[in-house]
């Protein structure tokens, strides 16, 4: 049987690592924050994207007194098959946008993710890019490039990644520099530690580091114990 006091200190340095890096981002300017959620939701993913559904309000919960967030939810999955919602601000709308969602299988689309976030930025700045995956099948120079030009642009990719494939972690963590975001890997078994990763991005999207460090303070020892490092 797994130690438990094992797992919780995995995760308590897992998202400590993931905030030290939040910390050196620059802070946002747009008075609500846009954020781009996107999810695999190849056969693979299918547990994860119903703990996706249960969190997802929180990432409108936590910026509540921050203006707001707007969210776009996107997802791949089967035979090349890519959908781009509509921008919402409300939670109810976008669980239904996921709830309506079958996991099916196939390889990741990462790609047109990246493509996604580039188009929508050029019509007005996306402050965060949020992608919850397990494992990359695709060129690694050309999502690289992808991921700088998002770096050029100043919308960085946050990368949560489940399960220990190890090409995918060395893909997602230069994804996730060459754009000025973040990485963070999770346990589909710990639900809290994405729950907190969800809320700190989201945070961070609608009114940066000090914002972060607002929130934090007013919560639990499990949250001020991740910003902990800000002050």
């Amino acid at each position: 049987m797994p130690d438990k006091s094992l797992q919780k200190r995995d995760d308590k340095q897992a998202i400590d690592q993931f905030i030290e890096q939040v910390k050196s981002l620059p802070s946002t300017t747009s008075s609500k924050g846009r954020m781009i959620f996107a999810l695999d939701a190849t056969a693979s993913r299918e547990a994860t994207w119903d703990q996706a559904c249960q969190l997802q309000s929180e990432l409108f919960m936590a910026t509540r007194e921050l203006g707001g967030l707007s969210i776009q939810l996107c997802y791949y999955r089967g035979f090349g098959e890519f959908h781009a919602a509509d921008w919402i601000t409300d939670t109810r709308q976008l669980l239904n946008q996921m709830n309506r969602v079958t996991c099916l299988g196939g390889h990741t689309q990462i790609r047109k993710v990246l493509t996604q976030a580039r188009k929508e930025t050029r019509i007005q700045p996306v402050t965060a890019v949020v992608l919850i995956v397990d494992c990359c099948e695709e060129s690694i120079d050309d999502l690289c490039q992808q991921a700088g030009e998002l770096g050029m642009l100043r919308t960085p990719i946050f990368i949560f990644h489940e399960g220990g494939d190890s090409h995918a972690e060395a893909v997602f963590r230069q994804l996730s520099k060459l754009s000025g975001g973040a990485y963070a890997p999770f346990d589909s078994n710990s639900p809290a530690m994405l729950k907190d990763l969800l809320a700190a991005v989201a945070v961070y999207a609608s009114g940066g580091k000090k914002a972060l460090e607002h929130f934090s303070a007013r919560q639990g020892q499990h949250i001020k114990r991740l910003t902990k490092q800000l002050h």
